[in-house]
């Protein structure tokens, strides 16, 4: 019983850590828009190791191709693209060889003279979040006008907007404009909820998960059962058979012991005839 307990403990705790071993994209410059010509770099970070993840991307021309295959040039767990074009604009996501992938960051590569800097990953709720519209050649902080879903949010003096404590209300498409420059092409920010914390896990109620990640659930549930089950069951069988070889080891000792203890009350018994047929003799 106590040999099971460990295993299952074990099997879990493997589970934990696969299951949390998924890695992050992450972009430097950390923006969704580049200017054409721009250098960038990818990078796949896990926390325990980035080995075995390899970056792809979907654009209007190529679908789910790797670095180093006719883009951008491997540098360790990074992925650099010198000179980017506009052709290079899509979605481009991590991806281990068992399966899983990161998160996906959609990069809009312009042509044009302005660019509207904008989180790369989903903002949380609660968080702060600065936009910043830019031109190539020119201060960073010209007045520009910040619309979402083609309406005008404000004109900033300073060229950035700061909106505080986002909301789901704030999710959207945003962009921004400076006069005489043109505006930027758009992006989507993404707002997220704040994880349930343990404390609070049976008492709110939380959001139904969307058919995508109960999806990607079922299919990891599914890849951890048909990698974990052999090796899980093949385990129990080996403890098995030797807790069965042990017990019939302690039978035979038991049986070794026996013997000789037999042969000496045997030994006493002749010794005690000897001494009366001694004595009858005697007499």
């Amino acid at each position: 019983m106590k040999n099971t307990s460990v295993l299952w403990l074990l099997f879990l705790i493997s589970l934990l850590s696969c299951s949390t071993n998924q890695a992050r994209l992450t972009v430097s410059p950390s923006s969704s828009q580049v200017f054409e010509g721009d250098f960038l770099s990818l990078s796949c970070e896990e926390d325990d190791s980035s080995a075995g993840w390899t970056l792809r991307r979907n654009t209007s021309k190529q679908q789910r191709t790797q670095c180093g295959d006719g883009w951008g040039k491997l540098a360790g767990s990074s992925c650099n693209i010198s000179y980017i074009d506009p052709l290079d604009s899509g979605v481009y996501w991590c991806e281990s060889r068992e399966g899983p992938i990161s998160n996906m960051v959609n990069l809009t590569v312009t042509g044009g003279s302005v660019i509207l800097q904008s989180p790369v990953l989903p903002v949380m709720e609660g968080d702060d979040v600065t936009l910043l519209c830019k031109t190539k050649t020119t201060p960073s902080n010209l007045p520009a006008a910040f619309y979402k879903d083609g309406s005008l949010i404000r004109k900033q003096p300073t060229g950035h907007m700061t909106i505080q404590h986002v909301s789901r209300s704030d999710e959207g498409l945003y962009k921004c404009d400076i006069s005489g420059h043109g505006e930027s092409p758009s992006s989507w920010i993404t707002v997220t909820g704040r994880p349930t914390t343990t404390s609070s896990l049976f008492t709110s109620t939380t959001p139904s998960p969307s058919p995508a990640l109960l999806a990607d659930l079922v299919l990891r549930v599914f890849f951890y059962l048909v990698v974990f089950t052999p090796y899980f069951i093949s385990t129990l069988l080996v403890v098995s058979l030797y807790q069965h070889r042990a017990k019939g080891n302690d039978e035979l000792i038991s049986k070794v012991t026996a013997t000789p203890n037999q042969a000496g009350q045997r030994s006493a018994k002749d010794l005690d005839d000897i001494v009366a047929v001694t004595t009858e003799h005697h007499f």
